[in-house]
């Protein structure tokens, strides 16, 4: 995500970021790159003169040109301003307790990915703990209450479908079945268009008023860039917004949305859609994502997704086999299955210090775990637990089921204990180290 915008503020980060001084000409010209960089990230014009205005101010101040590490502190003052574009701080919902209904109004055009954010948020607020039912109110777009519950049933959460006819109705009645049967969150799938006009803000309008919604949030599309920030002015200067949900942000390579929205409406981005999968929605962190911009990673995410996927039992277990040379194929497998849950191997490296930007989708595809994880599921039980019984033979079957070449089963082999081999040397060391810093105490 980001990956253009995110290439250029890391070569201007690494470039100036090591001086050990720096002048007025210097940061002209760093400034001069940042404000083409915005404007090819489709960011909006305003919103490019304040941030440049503001960093060339800040940065030609005695505090940069003099500054012990005056190349660091432009950096600062350049990630700083990117966090205040972005938003300042994570804004969460505003929700009820848990004896009381909240209602969630998601707005937003066709094509957006409304539907599928809905369950999205389902399944998010469901981790949290609240109770959530899911309200099927978009009846223009064919087969979309079709489509919510499909998706329903997939997460485990109930949809509300009403009779088809009535969105205002089937609102109405779904929040009355919350209080019923005590879910506690009400998510409101609502009528989309191809644009906006005057029909659909009519029955928005009718729709927030009935339901009086805790949060109405937008469901933009971050490829659209302007485009966007303008949906999201028209749509709170008419219903009214309280933040904005980015989907398929996972796709923005210039991230001209993301860097305009809170600038030009005033309104928090809350959440970002980052894959298909029901689990890929995540909290927005302008933080987090500005050290992404530039180049400087974002370990803490990384780590967030890491402890959703692998618990202290699993990691001491895994942990275990590789110091025992227990470590199977069938580990290996489910070790692939794990980073896949954690996201793509490409949003995973962009999370690391220094390589944001820096790997290309194109790398990655010879490493591509599909392809792993077809091999591992054509062979038996039998052969996950001991690769060493898998000769030429079991190889050629193995190649023919997962429609592979025997030459990529054999690599795959050779592949598993190497890593096993080094992941056991990690390990030991590790306590080598553990042992050592006990006996220096």
């Amino acid at each position: 995500m980001l990956e253009k915008i995110t290439q250029t503020f890391g070569d201007i980060v690494r470039t100036i970021g090591g001086k050990a001084s720096i002048s007025e000409k210097n940061i002209d010209e760093a400034v001069d790159r940042i404000k083409m960089a915005l404007l090819e990230a489709d960011v909006n014009l305003r919103v490019v003169r304040r941030f440049v205005n503001a960093t060339v101010e800040e940065a030609k101040g005695e505090k940069v040109l003099r500054a012990v590490s005056p190349g660091q502190q432009f950096v600062k003052i350049i990630h700083d301003r990117m966090v205040a574009l972005l938003g300042d701080t994570r804004q969460d919902l505003a929700l009820k307790g848990p004896d009381t209904v909240s209602v969630i109004l998601l707005l937003g055009l066709q094509g957006s990915g409304k539907t599928t954010t809905a369950a999205k948020l389902g399944l998010h607020l469901k981790n949290k703990g609240r109770r959530v039912l899911l309200a099927a109110c978009d009846l223009v777009r064919p087969a979309a209450v079709e489509q919510l519950a499909v998706l329903g049933a997939q997460i485990g959460v109930p949809v509300h479908r009403g009779d088809g006819k009535d969105p205002l109705a089937t609102a109405r009645d779904a929040i009355a079945r919350a209080r019923k049967e005590q879910f506690d969150t009400v998510i409101v799938d609502t009528t989309g268009r191809m644009q906006v006009d005057e029909p659909m803000m009519a029955e928005l309008v009718r729709m927030r008023d009935l339901v009086k919604p805790d949060e109405s949030l937008l469901v933009a599309d971050a490829m659209t860039g302007q485009a966007a920030v303008d949906i999201a002015k028209t749509f709170d200067e008419r219903v009214g917004l309280s933040g904005v949900i980015l989907s398929k942000f996972d796709s923005d390579a210039r991230g001209g949305a993301a860097l305009s929205l809170k600038s030009m409406t005033g309104k928090p981005i809350k959440f970002v859609g980052v894959s298909e999968r029901p689990e890929g929605l995540e909290p927005f962190h302008p933080e987090r994502v500005a050290s992404r911009i530039l180049g400087m990673g974002d370990v803490v995410s990384l780590v967030e997704k890491a402890q959703e996927a692998y618990d202290e039992k699993e990691a001491a277990e895994l942990e275990r086999k590789l110091a025992d040379e227990s470590f199977t194929l069938q580990d290996y497998l489910d070790q692939i299955r794990k980073v896949r849950k954690m996201g793509s191997l490409k949003s995973l490296v962009d999370m690391m210090p220094g390589l944001a930007g820096q790997v290309s989708d194109e790398q990655f595809e010879a490493q591509d775990m599909k392809h792993e994880e077809a091999i591992l599921l054509s062979m038996t039980k039998k052969e996950r637990a001991n690769h060493l019984i898998i000769g030429p033979t079991r190889r050629s079957r193995v190649a023919r089921g997962s429609g592979t070449s025997v030459a990529e089963v054999a690599r795959l082999l050779k592949k598993f204990e190497k890593s096993r081999l080094m992941m056991k040397k990690a390990v030991k060391n590790k306590k080598m180290a553990e042992k050592l810093m006990g006996g220096a105490r």
